[in-house]
């Protein structure tokens, strides 16, 4: 192999890599958000876990996270906003990104 091969195949290995993490993160991401609304929303301990998985799932549903947002904010109603939300949803996947950095 070249050179110019060796370093193909590391930025390839590294996209690879990058994308895994950023879709980690945004799992994480999605179940802190989900403990967070269960909290809002009065739920505790295996509730909230389940409703957590909820969030999670939700995401599936459509490419991007505005599933996500979604789901919330139809779950709370007029107990947040969207941009509620949005602003929680920052600060949850910095949080989530720095949880996966601290455990690697």
């Amino acid at each position: 192999m070249t050179t110019f091969d060796d370093r193909e195949a590391a930025f390839e290995n590294k996209f690879a890599h990058d994308q895994e993490m950023l879709f980690r993160a945004e799992a994480r991401r999605n179940k802190l958000l989900g403990l967070w609304a269960a909290e809002r929303l009065g739920l505790s301990g295996p509730e909230a876990e389940a409703y957590a998985r909820d969030v999670i799932k939700a995401d599936f549903a459509h490419a991007g996270h505005e599933d996500v947002l979604r789901k919330v904010a139809d779950d709370l109603g007029t107990g947040s906003s969207d941009d509620e939300i949005r602003v929680k949803m920052h600060e949850l996947l910095a949080l989530a990104k720095a949880q996966l950095i601290d455990e690697h």
